[in-house]
């Protein structure tokens, strides 16, 4: 009866592992998914630094390299000069930019 339990037990611990391996491996999967959609990279003014996706949609950091939430239609001015408006705010996927 003891080996019975004990099987049980150990299959029971096999599943949660490969749910926790399939988890994971879903979960870093998905990080990587967004860097190819990545169009331009303009330093700002301030300091920090917009990044532009292939669909027009921008996210930012602050100039020590936190993720910065910005308002849309939000005007910002590049290092030469241009003014930029803030269109969305991508912020889920700047972790996926930065290095």
């Amino acid at each position: 009866m003891d080996k019975i339990a004990n099987i049980s037990k150990e299959q029971i611990m096999y599943k949660k592992l490969a749910v926790m391996a399939a988890s994971a491996l879903i979960a870093t999967s998905v990080f990587a998914a967004d860097t190819h959609n990545l169009a331009d990279t303009i330093v700002l003014k301030d300091g920090s630094t917009l990044y532009i996706y292939k669909d027009g949609k921008m996210t930012m950091e602050d100039k020590v390299g936190r993720p910065t939430t910005m308002m849309e239609g939000h005007a910002m001015e590049t290092k030469d000069g241009q003014k930029i408006m803030m269109k969305g705010n991508e912020i889920w996927r700047l972790h996926r930019v930065i290095p």
